[in-house]
């Protein structure tokens, strides 16, 4: 199809029903995202890298409770955490256990790409399943291709009778486009609720709930019991650590630096500091006087609350298990603060420290760019000044060392100029990435 509002229509009217995300719109693209080669084959390397960054946090969150590594490490993760997720991730059942799904949160910067979160329970794979299938459709050609995300997702429960896809009530604006996924994968895949424990031996779960929100979960109990059983297979493993984004800061942590690069080669290390931003985990702890927080010249966290609006091109976000550690509900972007608000947000992180630690960031500000899209209000093509958030979803097969990833699709989001965070929004463009050979 050559004409945008031809184009944009067929898109529209494939929409299921039910929608893909409950309760939300999105602008209509009239065609993907562009994404140079060298990108797009940078991006699909990507995924080996982070699978050896999941096995090394794993070893190391492992070694840290063993005393092999220092034990600040787990201490740190294992904050806030109640003590049945604590022992439960730390159960032989799922010593090696690694989530079978990934991705990573890239912002496109005037200096690069850069990796801002990584998310091991992603929202969002239907939704690129359906774009994937929806722009091929249309005669396009979609980075993974028409079957990608559909293919890598069965892919994952290869050896399974049949997978229940369990999704929270918490999770329920997902529900949709999970709905659809499986039902384009066959009768051996549905989605259930919090009430379902009809499984049969050699079943496999795939978890769509967040573990700081297993009280409201009813059958997360026996999920997790007949995974460590062997009755069931399940996906991610409930690793509240792996979900941390103090991980990030930990690769940054100069005491680590000899465990990072063992176990990451050191050409996969200097390629994760080069694309990660540098980062810190947000500690109240007094420094002695004479020291210093590596690359912020600030002697005690509360200086912080200090720096001039210049000085925090930094962001302030919930590490994880909080309910506000998604969504961009518990991040806060220094430099569109005042002063007391910026004050406010660094006395909230450190007064949460011993039940939801935070991490700061360097700010890397995405540049501008355009996307095209369809006006249905005013039946036209119009073109969005913009900045784009790219999710890749990587799929992993295989198991240890000969556990393999693939790309099954990049989602872009693409969200006017004048916005600060990249997120879901009306006003945002949704759409598949594709491939151009153009300079």
């Amino acid at each position: 199809m050559d004409d945008p509002a031809q184009r944009a229509a067929f898109i529209r009217d494939q929409l299921p029903k039910e929608g893909l995300f409950a309760g939300h719109e999105w602008r209509v693209a009239t065609e993907p995202f562009s994404l140079k080669k060298e990108l797009a084959d940078e991006l699909e390397k990507l995924g080996r890298v982070l699978l050896q960054f999941y096995r090394a946090a794993n070893l190391l969150y492992r070694q840290s409770t063993s005393g092999k590594q220092p034990d600040w490490v787990a201490d740190c993760l294992d904050l806030g955490k109640p003590s049945e997720i604590i022992s439960r991730q730390r159960n032989g059942s799922f010593k090696n256990n690694l989530p079978a799904v990934f991705r990573p949160d890239i912002l496109l910067t005037e200096e690069g790409w850069v990796i801002t979160e990584l998310d091991s329970v992603p929202g969002g794979m239907g939704l690129t399943a359906w774009l994937n299938h929806t722009y091929s459709d249309c005669g396009g050609e979609v980075i993974g291709g028409r079957n990608g995300m559909t293919d890598g997702f069965a892919s994952i429960f290869e050896n399974a009778n049949n997978v229940h896809v369990v999704v929270s009530e918490e999770s329920r604006t997902y529900r949709p486009e999970m709905k659809w996924l499986c039902s384009m994968l066959g009768d051996r895949f549905s989605v259930r609720d919090s009430s379902f424990t009809n499984w049969s031996q050699g079943d496999a779960v795939y978890r769509f709930f967040e573990l700081f929100d297993l009280a409201n979960v009813n059958n997360s109990g026996e999920i997790f019991k007949a995974a460590m059983s062997g009755e069931l297979l399940i996906t991610p493993p409930p690793k509240a650590f792996l979900e941390e984004k103090m991980l990030l800061a930990f690769l940054w942590n100069r005491n680590l630096r000899n465990f990072w690069q063992q176990e990451l080669g050191g050409a996969f290390y200097r390629h994760l500091l080069a694309h990660t931003p540098q980062s810190w985990v947000v500690n109240p702890e007094p420094l002695p006087p004479h020291a210093a927080i590596p690359g912020l010249d600030l002697t005690d966290w509360r200086q912080l609350a200090d720096m001039s609006q210049r000085e925090r091109n930094l962001v302030l976000k919930i590490s994880g298990f909080s309910d506000r550690a998604w969504g961009a509900r518990g991040l806060y972007v220094g430099s569109d603060l005042s002063g007391d608000e910026w004050a406010r947000a660094v006395d909230r992180a450190l007064s949460e420290f011993s039940q939801s630690p935070w991490v700061l960031q360097r700010y890397h500000k995405p540049r501008r760019l355009s996307q095209s899209w369809f006006d249905f209000d005013n039946n036209e093509a119009k073109v969005m000044d913009g900045r784009v958030r790219l999710c890749p979803y990587y799929f992993v097969t295989g198991k240890g060392d000969a556990a393999t990833t693939r790309l099954g699709g990049i989602l872009a989001t693409v969200c006017p100029a004048n916005k600060k965070v990249i997120h879901g929004m009306p006003e945002a463009v949704l759409t598949p990435c594709a491939v151009v050979n153009a300079d």
